[in-house]
């Protein structure tokens, strides 16, 4: 479930629209990423019992704003699962100096978990960031489980997230809060927060949920970008 961050994030394209009749070429970028963590976290839930995990994707984006990748990363939360697969495909850009948007549709897929192709799903999502704060937006779009009532729009999940420079060394201060609700995971209401600092690409950061019995979650992660 996308990603250390990103908390896999899919970082913002900026919009550069053709607006002339003569035709222009579209430069293209092709990235790939790596990432080790010693919990990794989604939503505030663990998705490898706590153990680490090791992760990397592929992206593309070109200037219209347009980007696709893939993303994968070890998951053990149902019998006899290993890994997750992540697909997405999104449109983002700039409105203005201080505003930018982001939309996409990313298919969550677990190949091998013991329920098959049931534990795949997708979501619709979408965000605003106006200087350091970034407000989004999550929508169930398909469930391989719809067999159990499952259908397109059982669950959504809001999120506030502020980011901040720390000083002048690089060191990069996170909040985050989300909500979930809906009927797809279980609880109909999920809170969950957190806060994370980051530096050189090391990130230290502290989750929990308003789960009953749920204990704040300390975690440790490292990544990488490469130009392909």
């Amino acid at each position: 479930m996308l990603k250390l961050k990103k908390t896999i994030a899919i970082s913002t394209i900026a919009l550069m629209a053709a607006t002339s009749v003569v035709s222009t070429s579209v430069q293209a970028e092709v990235t790939a990423n790596a990432a080790a963590t010693s919990n990794y976290l989604w939503r505030g839930q663990e998705q490898t019992g706590g153990d680490a995990a090791i992760s990397g994707g592929i992206d593309y984006a070109n200037e219209s704003g347009f980007y696709a990748g893939t993303w994968a990363s070890n998951a053990s939360w149902a019998d006899e699962m290993t890994y997750e697969l992540d697909l997405y495909a999104g449109f983002g850009g700039d409105i203005n100096e201080s505003v930018s948007y982001d939309v996409g549709y990313i298919y969550y897929a677990y190949p091998d978990a013991v329920s098959g192709a049931d534990a795949d799903f997708s979501e619709i999502y979408g965000s605003i960031s106006v200087e350091g704060f970034t407000f989004g937006a999550s929508v169930l779009a398909t469930s391989a489980a719809s067999g159990d009532g499952t259908d397109f729009g059982d669950s959504l999940y809001l999120t506030a997230d502020y980011g901040f420079a720390v000083g002048s060394n690089g060191t990069e201060m996170a909040l985050h809060l989300g909500h979930y609700s809906g009927d797809f995971i279980g609880d109909d209401n999920i809170l969950d927060y957190g806060i994370s600092i980051s530096k050189d690409g090391f990130t230290f950061g502290l989750s929990d949920t308003d789960i009953d019995d749920s204990d704040i979650k300390a975690y440790v992660a490292y990544s990488v970008d490469f130009n392909l």
